[in-house]
């Protein structure tokens, strides 16, 4: 019986399926990204994450056991290297899997694989996405003036201003005369 058994053999002897897995990961570690099928790249997620935790103690024992992983000495150098570093602050999560559609001749579901932190073009969009800050609800649309409203906004600015000192002209004009604002108004 296999109840509970719940281990993606992927259609391979285990020997096959640990080759595999193993150039799998080496190509992630050293392009950085590759496209796949969805269940190889879950089987792959699984087999290299422990590799790149392991990748942020760099010991004897620790390169040792990734290169029984990998059989490849330039993608473990390339992991306990640059990789190591970047991703010495993430405490788990190191790899991004992109579904991409599916496969023309067998209707295979394709993915592709990815490093979180090699990605600029996403890391750019996260900073500039930083860079922004919260705004209210109430008055959102009122802020923002459009590069085509700015110059009708300070033709208006100006107009107010010239009604304001219009205004102000003709208050010394009604005190000379005597007159109050409600007594001018009705004399018109």
């Amino acid at each position: 019986m296999r109840h509970g058994k719940k281990f993606n053999h992927l259609g391979r002897t285990a020997s096959h399926r640990n080759a595999m897995l193993s150039n799998m990961a080496s190509s992630l570690i050293l392009h950085k990204r590759i496209n796949t099928t969805v269940a190889k790249a879950k089987a792959l997620r699984k087999y290299v994450e422990p590799l790149i935790t392991r990748a942020k103690d760099d010991t004897t024992h620790s390169r040792r056991m990734a290169f029984s992983y990998l059989q490849d000495k330039e993608s473990v150098t390339e992991l306990f290297g640059p990789i190591a570093e970047k991703v010495a602050a993430r405490p788990g999560g190191y790899t991004r899997i992109i579904k991409t559609g599916i496969r023309l001749g067998d209707n295979a579901e394709m993915c592709m694989v990815e490093l979180v932190d090699f990605n600029e073009l996403l890391l750019q969009d996260s900073d500039a996405s930083k860079a922004k800050t919260r705004r209210s609800r109430r008055g959102g649309k009122k802020q923002e003036v459009t590069a085509e409203a700015a110059p009708k906004a300070e033709a208006a600015v100006e107009e107010a201003k010239v009604v304001e000192e219009s205004a102000k002209e003709e208050a010394p004009k009604a005190e000379e005369t005597g007159e109050t604002e409600d007594d001018s108004k009705k004399g018109e």
